[in-house]
């Protein structure tokens, strides 16, 4: 048991956080004087209306605020945030118009490019006319096949400028998986590339294109992004379609004529995973997106115009929305699309050397993935302008907590977050101000009123069970698309405890007021009535070096449950006894004989979905016989097929 954490900043950097300057700010203008983050998280939850209220006033936010903070209706979906306010998302991220860098790109060792702030701003402009031009409106879907570079974030807030709705998947994704989320909101604009770079091969598109073109009848233009310097002829083959160049090129320079609309006016459609049947559309509000997003950018990671904000993410995951939001802080963006992996597992880390990057921000699966190499990235990178890392996507294991401090640089805040498409951000985060304890992340972000309940609906501590969020927070979904009585959303929410936001995550508050997340409460391991997160078996099993990756499922079995283990090899390594006997020995000794797996086998690989998070729902469905829903949702979907009618389950 630690006894003392991994870091904690000193006083004289803590002093200049954006999170102290809002303290000071919030009780120069009569509020509380608060020492501390708790302090402040609980005003922010007890008094929301005057918390959101700073937040508008302190960050700075362009638009007319109104005189109401909120409305609050006679459920928790019913509240209404700043209600008469007017503002534009855009018109908030481009407040710069300088020759600084505001986005520096790498496609893996094929392309860099870079924009400037002035040049970022033109384009936006150019491209918003182009829009109105082609007769789209406030309201309008604009989709997108795009990887993660500048000509998307110029798409994407070239749109938004004018009002219309953004949508967006990574190239990777098939075309059953693409057409069974933009089949459902009928776009009239869809952004594509030529293609696209991964693991040094080149990826052409146009073909995948063509297909789903097909089975949109809605889109009435297709506007083409040049990656591999072949956009004219994938133009010239698809049915009315412009080159992006082009479309820039036929418009006058200058900023965009930005449309202030209602705080909930839909900023982008989300999509849930669609691993249990078709995606659902979540639609997020501009106002209230906005808003959670400069508190987890600007105070949760405490980004300043001086940064340059890294984050690995593809723009199917909500992520990628995420970073394009520290725009807002006058940051400048790191934008990288490839495999982290090409051409070796330092590409990432030469990035972040090469352009001075501030917070690098990956998944945990990518730390776990460069531990499991044995390189020590401090032995051969400088590192010396980064003070932060981030990572999501699936809890961060304590001995990934010390890898980092061990390998990466001691002298920095790794925070482990929460959070999710359905929010567009996080419930839990980082806390520039507080110490980092080794498996835990450090703090609610602010205005969630976050707490762990049991299954009577009773908060607890230091155990483990529901993360609920108890209060309204700006940034819960307007709408699910075509849910006109909002059965689906009240569904997805508010069903397991009435009126209370229940995130489906498994989780406990720590003795530190911090939290750990223990996997997702669907894929919670019951093995006599006994709730165990698979999180906790993957933290054990993923030290023994053997071992690259696992995945846990529980297997319906003689009236109970059983838990199952899939491990996936190193090259040369074997299943045999011994290995066995030490997986059994390190979960019964890390975790409790309680998970200890009643079987443990092998696999070659384990399905994933397109964000990376390996998908225990679907190999437990394929192991009871049952049908999957929607395979094209997973990266790998092949990988299944290895789970199927094992006799080593039958018995």
């Amino acid at each position: 048991m630690h006894t003392q954490p991994l870091w904690q900043l000193d006083a004289p950097r803590a002093a200049a956080t954006n999170l102290r300057k809002l303290m000071a700010w919030i009780s120069s203008q009569g509020g509380p004087d608060f020492q501390q983050y708790q302090q402040l998280h609980a005003w922010s939850v007890a008094e929301p209306a005057a918390f959101w209220t700073a937040v508008w006033d302190f960050c700075g936010i362009i638009g007319t605020r109104g005189p109401t903070a909120m409305l609050h209706g006679k459920t928790m979906q019913d509240t209404r945030f700043f209600p008469e306010s007017r503002l534009n998302y855009a018109e908030n991220l481009l407040r710069r118009a300088d020759d600084a860098p505001a986005l520096i790109f790498r496609g893996e060792d094929k392309v860099k490019r870079q924009l400037s702030w002035a040049e970022l701003t033109d384009q936006v402009g150019r491209m918003s006319r182009a829009l109105t031009a082609a007769g789209i409106a406030p309201g309008d879907r604009v989709a997108a096949i795009v990887p993660n570079m500048p000509e998307t974030i110029v798409a994407f807030l070239g749109a938004n400028a004018i009002g219309a709705i953004w949508s967006s998947c990574s190239p990777d994704f098939g075309e059953r998986g693409i057409l069974d989320r933009f089949g459902q909101i009928g776009p009239r604009v869809l952004v594509v590339a030529d293609g696209y770079y991964y693991a040094g091969k080149t990826i052409h598109l146009a073909d995948k294109i063509r297909a789903v073109l097909k089975e949109l009848p809605t889109v009435e233009r297709v506007i083409v992004i040049d990656y591999l310097g072949q956009a004219r002829e994938v133009a010239q083959s698809l049915p009315n379609a412009i080159t992006l160049d082009a479309t820039l090129a036929a418009q006058t320079p200058g900023p965009a004529n930005y449309a202030r609309l209602p705080f909930d006016h839909p900023i982008y459609i989300l999509y849930s995973s669609g691993t249990t049947g078709v995606p659902k559309c979540i639609v997020h509000r501009s106002g209230g997106i906005l808003l959670k997003h400069l508190t987890e950018l600007w105070f949760s990671t405490d980004v300043k115009p001086q940064d340059r904000l890294f984050y690995f993410s593809t723009c199917g995951w909500m992520m990628w929305n995420w970073l394009v939001s520290g725009l807002s802080a006058g940051a400048t963006l790191l934008l990288y699309d490839g495999s982290p992996f090409h051409p070796s597992e330092r590409v990432l880390f030469d990035f972040a050397d090469e352009e001075a990057m501030t917070i690098f921000g990956t998944s945990a699966k990518y730390i776990d993935a460069v531990k499991k190499t044995g390189w020590c990235p401090r032995e051969t990178h400088k590192l010396s302008s980064l003070r932060a890392m981030l990572s999501t996507g699936s809890p961060l294991a304590a001995e990934s907590f010390h890898f980092i401090y061990d390998s990466v640089k001691a002298d920095i805040q790794l925070a482990s977050v929460s959070g999710g498409t359905d929010i567009c951000g996080c419930f839990i985060a980082g806390n520039p101000l507080g110490p980092v304890w080794p498996g835990e992340l450090q703090a609610p972000t602010l205005g969630c009123a976050m707490d762990v309940y049991d299954d009577a609906a009773k908060p607890i501590a230091q155990e483990k069970g529901e993360l609920v969020c108890v209060k309204p927070f700006p940034s819960m979904p307007v709408m699910f698309w075509n849910d006109p009585e909002g059965s689906k959303y009240r569904a997805a929410y508010f069903e397991r405890f009435p009126g209370i936001w229940c995130h489906g995550d498994f989780a406990e508050r720590t003795s530190h007021d911090g939290y750990i997340i223990h996997g997702r409460s669907d894929a919670t391991l019951n093995p006599g009535g006994v709730r165990i997160g698979t999180a906790e078996i993957y933290a054990q099993v993923e030290q023994i070096p053997e071992i690259l990756e696992s995945i846990a499922i529980g297997q319906d079995w003689d009236h109970d449950v059983r838990v199952v283990l899939f491990v996936r090899l190193r090259a040369g390594a074997e299943l045999n006894e011994d290995l066995k006997s030490r997986i059994v020995k390190q979960i019964r000794s890390g975790a409790s004989p309680r998970h200890v797996p009643a079987r443990i086998l092998a696999v070659a690989d384990i399905p994933r979905t397109k964000s990376g998070k390996i998908t225990e729902l679907a190999v437990r469905d394929v192991v009871h016989g049952r049908e999957i829903k929607n395979r094209e949702a997973l990266a790998n979907p092949e990988a299944l097929e290895l789970y199927r009618d094992l006799l080593a389950l039958r018995s």
